[in-house]
């Protein structure tokens, strides 16, 4: 079972979420146009406090809700600093830079192979190239207008292939391939290549498959899409080499899961896709004429807009040998696991990130974390080690920086306008209401 460590707020709804490949840091894309980035504790940031005087106060965590204040664990009950922090939850989130990086809303994020550049793409037609640790522009890059002129086409689908390309994704269904290659600061709107795997629907994620093992470069070349009903399969060289049949309801969601046992015509590599009907679809790879076997998640049918593999240690003793374990978040604010390998819900690990809002971003950070995202809060989780008190309501410290950087003047590319469009994404009950800055404190989950 995954607890909640902390809450943090955010000035506008989420529309996208991006997590460091190597680094315990998040950034979050909001409908206002911002982006900001996060610092999560790291098991090096916990000071281990057995040797404090016994005699000295126990330590206080201020809950801003309520304007009062709370008496921590007593230090001979805190962790050593040779627990992660993935484990003891103690640590503080620290703002590490936040700007208004669109005019309009911040519909994409992504970081780079090496993390050490986030893109993001907005509504104001421009993809944004910056440096993860501060945040500044390097590059531009305009998104090519729709094919019926009114304006740019709206962003979906952001992912960086390699170090040289760029994945984009649109509503109009356009799927363009960027050359990071191109100098300058400013890249035009031409792209190097462009499909559209799923005719004109919308692109709705898309995951790269892993590469072969007579590959030179060692970074993918062919990836799986899935947009309006329909799963495609598109290579770097040859364009759309494969598109399912129509599986007459919406694709959401997808993910990629390797290690599965192998046997008869399964590789032991499956391609999840949530569904907007409650369910999730397995489909083999190599095999992508229909889905392999079907998981009902929701009986209710209601969507799975986001899916992540959770990290090999979770769920102990619930797995076999090349089984795995997936997230998925679902639009009434549940997170649910499934066992994939004896194919099955595990609802004793059921999560719930909001009464209100669903979750439209999940993942896990370097250091095991699940960190899920919806309406105007992110949550991050780690699996309950029994600290005494028990579970969620464990007396534990959780000091979380509240101060929200306002709009870094020191960061280059920021803007005054608000613009707070509505998302242009069909079918999808994402709940991306207006902007309701300021509108919550901060929550501590203790």
């Amino acid at each position: 079972m995954l607890d909640i460590i902390c809450t943090l707020p955010l000035k506008s709804d989420l529309f996208a979420q991006a997590i460091h490949p190597s680094e315990p840091l998040f950034a979050v894309g909001l409908s206002s146009g911002h982006v900001q980035a996060y610092k999560l504790p790291s098991d090096t940031d916990v000071v281990d406090d057995s040797s404090q005087d016994s005699s000295a106060s126990p330590p206080t965590s201020t809950n801003t809700t309520n304007g009062t204040e709370s008496t921590g664990l007593p230090a001979l009950l805190r962790r050593s600093s040779t627990t992660s922090a993935s484990e003891s939850g103690l640590g503080s989130i620290d703002t590490v830079w936040a700007t208004r990086r669109h005019k309009g809303s911040c519909r994409c994020l992504t970081f780079s192979h090496d993390g050490q550049t986030c893109y993001s793409a907005g509504t104001d037609g421009l993809v944004k190239a910056f440096t993860a640790e501060s945040g500044r522009v390097v590059s531009k890059i305009v998104i090519p207008p729709s094919d019926e002129g009114a304006g740019f086409d709206g962003p979906t689908v952001l992912h960086a292939l390699s170090p040289q390309a760029l994945l984009l994704g649109t509503d109009s269904g356009k799927l363009y391939l960027q050359d990071l290659r191109q100098g300058g600061s400013e890249i035009v709107s031409r792209a190097s290549q462009t499909w559209t795997p799923h005719g004109n629907e919308h692109i709705n994620a898309l995951v790269p498959l892993p590469a072969s093992e007579t590959s030179t470069s060692g970074f993918p070349k062919q990836w799986v899409s899935v947009g309006g009903t329909t799963l495609a399969v598109t290579d770097l060289r040859k364009g759309t080499i494969a598109t399912s049949e129509d599986q007459e309801v919406e694709l959401t969601s997808v993910v990629m899961v390797q290690g599965l046992k192998r046997g008869g015509t399964s590789v032991g590599e499956k391609v999840l896709v949530g569904q907007s009907d409650g369910v999730v679809s397995l489909w083999e790879r190599g095999v992508w004429g229909d889905l392999d076997e079907r998981l009902v998640v929701d009986r209710g049918g209601l969507s799975i807009d986001a899916l992540a593999e959770v990290p090999f240690g979770f769920g102990s003793g619930k797995l076999k040998m090349n089984e795995k374990l997936v997230a998925a978040g679902l639009e009434d604010g549940r997170v649910r696991f499934m066992r994939v390998g004896r194919n099955g819900v595990m609802p004793d690990m059921d999560g719930k990130h909001d009464e209100v809002d669903g979750v439209v971003a999940l993942g896990f950070d370097v250091e095991g974390r699940m960190i899920s995202g919806g309406g105007q809060t992110v949550k991050v989780w780690t699996e309950a080690k029994g600290l005494p008190g028990g579970g969620r309501n464990a007396a534990a410290k959780h000091d979380i920086s509240s101060d929200e950087a306002s709009d870094d003047s020191d960061v280059p590319d920021s803007s005054d306008e608000e613009d707070k469009p509505k998302s242009k994404r069909k079918k999808r009950k994402r709940n991306k209401g207006k902007d309701k800055s300021g509108g919550k404190a901060l929550d501590f989950s203790l």
